[in-house]
């Protein structure tokens, strides 16, 4: 997934950050395709499908609902995202510091690089599984949200200094490093469903029906999900993506809008297939001996993803887990960094990145970021999310309705306070009735997108005019 939750790639200095990318500059479909393939097959694969199950969702449920979700999600990025980075053909920073002004856009990276650190402590979190089992060490449960021994908080550690000083050294050591390890995780995800398939005695729909049954109730801690819940959730995982705008800076370089078709596949090999890969592996460790005693006690089965793979595909299974929290947290440390350094500019690159690493390492150390990753992934895009309907809105609607497009530039202002108004009250008042009525978030990801446009067009009718 993020690379799930942040699929853009960054873009080093100098490389068309505050101008229109040139013709010259223009990418075909194939640049993106194995981009987002293995972008979106990740850490966080293998923490989201054993998640599916703890929520007690039924194998319809699951199955049917990832793939109109996932659908939904590939239509976002090609008629909502699309279209205005090749029309733009600026980063998402640079529009909303001309829609914006720089004031703005410094909260907005904020934001950004904090939620940022959050998810990569949770991939080194995933990371930290894999080394630990050598080790004998006590696995995070379900239900933990501080450190539970001293061994686990010496691998994260460990695990978080190395994947920060790899991504302080800057993009193309982390470029070069996810492109080598997206075929790898790929297989092995493939590989370690069917084995785990197999295991189950699963040889055809029906046998998967039987294994996995009409769902269940969920864990203790965990809201019941059913196809509504996974369609909006795969839906809009990835909203501060699409809806969001975040993916303007990589699709900025598209030759053409068809290119936003590319997206499926990320959804239907990371976000489809990897999920499910993982659900399995699960519900084979939920029907052996161990999770049996642990159920037993009264106790909640871990969904650490280390011991999972190693069951399921041995040393191959730790490698891969290893690598893809790895691949995961190194360009997600990256992004945070430049998102801080672009707040404090004068500071060094290499430092900066480096004391986001160690944010994102102490966050590690909490296995609630990992354990709770669903609610972490839709707060994240219900946060995000609202910003790309200002650029939506913006572009479609401010000249025909009579408003100055690009306001920030126009005015030379430094903060347009509509575009935050707009942000606050539509996540304040969307976020309110989530908690009040206790709703899933992601239920509420379009209405708040949604409102934020019209807001902004509302409020920026009241104060141009005056």
């Amino acid at each position: 997934m993020e690379k799930a939750i942040a699929s853009e790639q960054p873009v080093p200095a100098g490389e068309f950050e505050r101008q229109p990318v040139p013709r010259s500059q223009f990418k075909s479909w194939k640049k993106f395709l194995g981009m987002y393939a293995g972008e979106h097959a990740a850490g966080t694969e293998f923490v989201i499908g054993p998640l599916f199950l703890t929520a007690g969702v039924s194998a319809f449920d699951l199955i049917i609902g990832l793939l109109l979700g996932n659908f939904l999600a590939v239509l976002t990025w090609r008629y909502i995202t699309t279209p205005i980075a090749t029309a733009e053909r600026l980063t998402l920073y640079y529009k909303l510091e001309k829609v914006a002004g720089k004031g703005l856009v410094k909260g907005y990276n904020l934001a950004n690089g904090l939620l940022f650190c959050f998810l990569a402590g949770a991939m080194i979190t995933v990371s930290a599984t894999a080394v630990g089992i050598p080790f004998d060490m006590p696995m995070p449960a379900l239900t933990d949200t501080i450190p539970s021994s001293l061994s686990w908080i010496l691998v994260v550690l460990g695990v978080g200094t190395v994947i920060s000083i790899v991504a302080a050294k800057g993009y193309d050591t982390v470029a070069k490093f996810s492109n080598w390890a997206a075929p790898f995780m790929i297989v092995v995800f493939l590989i370690a469903g069917i084995l785990a398939a197999k295991r189950l005695g699963v040889e055809s729909l029906t046998d998967l029906w039987a294994v996995w049954g009409e769902g269940s109730e969920p864990f203790p801690g965990q809201i019941k999900f059913t196809f509504w819940h996974v369609l909006f959730f795969a839906w809009f995982c990835n909203a501060a993506m699409h809806l969001g705008m975040s993916d303007m800076t990589v699709l900025r370089y598209a030759d053409k809008n068809s290119v936003g078709w590319t997206t499926a596949g990320g959804m239907y090999v990371g976000h489809f297939m990897a999920w499910i890969s993982a659900c399995l592996m699960f519900a084979l460790y939920l029907k052996g001996p161990e999770a049996a005693a642990i159920f037993a006690r009264g106790d909640v089965p871990s969904v650490s993803p280390g011991p999972l793979a190693y069951e399921v595909v041995g040393l191959a299974g730790l490698l891969c887990v290893l690598v893809a929290g790895w691949t995961t947290a190194n360009p997600t440390i990256y992004r945070a960094g430049l998102a801080f350094q672009a707040i404090f500019p004068k500071s060094s690159t290499v430092k900066v990145t480096l004391f986001t690493g160690g944010i994102a390492t102490i966050a590690g150390l909490f296995p609630a970021f990992a354990m709770k990753l669903l609610d972490f992934v839709a707060v994240y895009g219900f946060i995000l999310a609202p910003i790309g309907a200002v650029i939506f809105f913006e572009y479609y609607f401010t000249e025909k309705m009579g408003l100055k497009k690009d306001y920030a530039t126009h005015k030379g202002i430094h903060f347009n306070w509509t575009v935050l108004a707009a942000w606050l009250i539509s996540m304040a008042v969307f976020y309110g009735l989530s908690v009040y009525f206790q709703v899933f978030l992601s239920f509420f990801t379009l209405p708040a997108w949604i409102a934020c446009g019209v807001l902004f067009l509302l409020f920026s009718k009241f104060f141009q005019k005056k």
